[in-house]
């Protein structure tokens, strides 16, 4: 059997809290037998719900805290009170203590992230983190970052986020160099802001071995599959992940709506019923639920507030992959690249506009 794996969980963090989180739980470990679980939060919420799956309660172990991070928190407000004492917190630094080998919280993202970057702090090298989606396309799947952990970036940061989310296409879809792109209004060099520009100049500059920059790819090449790491800034990649969520239920609805107009069009639908059923499973964002927080000293995943059990799990089994694929060493190896001393040069350049 595979060693153990530790997940610390926020199990107040969501809409629901501890009656989404710990049937996400089962669901994951019935998936990943492997699993041991770290729970934070109200005790008397929480240990019900434990003690009604007996497989669960055997790998278990819930530590109480007083204190929630409420969605609507500011970051600022959830840090001054919810620091050392909350279930975000506590869940966070279980990673720190090394009791977990990654945290999962469905919790407000904005505290998530000032917490994550407070408590473990940030790569050295690497100037702020970035928020990392596993995104379904006709090819397969690929990476799309930032999706929404700040707003803008400048051209090292861009940078940054390549070598990221390089790193981490290489730790869980197992490729020696993937292919990386930053998104942009057009394929010409002489298009986009100024920083998307100065970004692509230096990938192609650096010449990463740990990476095969294609340049600049559309906003169609998202769901294309054009590359394997799709490179942009949180405001930008935040409207392109919803944006997708949306056409997704959207196109759901229509065919459902399409499915039950008249007897033939149901009568069709059970005719093709189990191709229906595949679409339906690549359109259901509950697949892919959970973004990485790249750039931090260990591993934190971000599950969507709303989802339900089955996107819960999905969230864990992602925070186990990066375990188990070594996303952390990964990382270490790009940034330590023979060519990261002239990274920084010129990264530092493009920072001061020196030429």
């Amino acid at each position: 059997m595979a060693e153990p794996i530790t997940i610390s969980v926020d199990a107040m963090g969501g809409d629901t809290g501890p009656e989404i989180v710990v049937p996400g739980a089962a669901i994951a470990l019935v998936r990943r037998p492997n699993l041991h679980f770290l729970f934070y939060g109200d005790q008397a919420r929480i240990a019900p719900l434990v003690e009604a799956n007996p497989q669960l309660k055997l790998v278990s172990r819930i530590v109480h805290t007083d204190v929630t991070v409420r969605m609507d928190d500011k970051p600022s407000q959830a840090l001054r009170q919810g620091r050392y004492k909350s279930s975000m917190w506590k869940a966070i630094e279980a990673v720190k203590a090394g009791e977990a080998a990654a945290c999962v919280s469905a919790g407000n993202t904005g505290a998530l992230m000032v917490m994550s970057k407070f408590c473990l702090k940030t790569i050295s090298g690497i100037e702020r983190p970035v928020i990392a989606a596993i995104w379904p396309t006709l090819r397969g799947e690929s990476i799309v970052l930032d999706v929404g952990a700040s707003i803008g970036a400048d051209a090292r940061q861009l940078v940054d986020s390549a070598v990221l989310g390089a790193a981490m296409a290489a730790s869980i879809f197992g490729l020696e160099r993937p292919t990386v792109g930053l998104l942009n209004v057009g394929v010409e060099e002489i298009k986009g802001v100024e920083e998307v520009r100065e970004a692509g100049r230096i990938l192609k500059d650096l010449d990463l071995t740990l990476m095969d920059y294609r340049g600049f790819v559309e906003g169609d090449d998202l769901g294309k599959g054009s590359v394997d790491v799709v490179v942009t800034e949180g405001f930008a990649g935040n409207i392109a992940l919803k944006t997708a969520e949306g056409t997704a239920r959207q196109i759901g609805q229509y065919l459902r709506q399409a499915m039950s107009r008249t007897f033939l069009s149901r009568l069709g639908y059970w005719l093709a019923r189990d191709a229906f059923a595949r679409l339906k499973e690549k359109l259901d964002p509950r697949k892919v639920n959970g973004g990485v927080f790249l750039g931090l000293n260990g591993i934190v995943i971000k599950s969507h507030g709303g989802t339900d059990a089955e996107g819960f799990a999905a969230a864990i089994e992602l925070g186990c992959s990066m375990v188990v694929n070594d996303l952390m060493a990964k990382i270490a190896r790009g940034l330590s690249h023979p060519l990261h001393s002239g990274r920084v040069e010129v990264l530092d350049k493009a920072r001061t506009g020196a030429s």
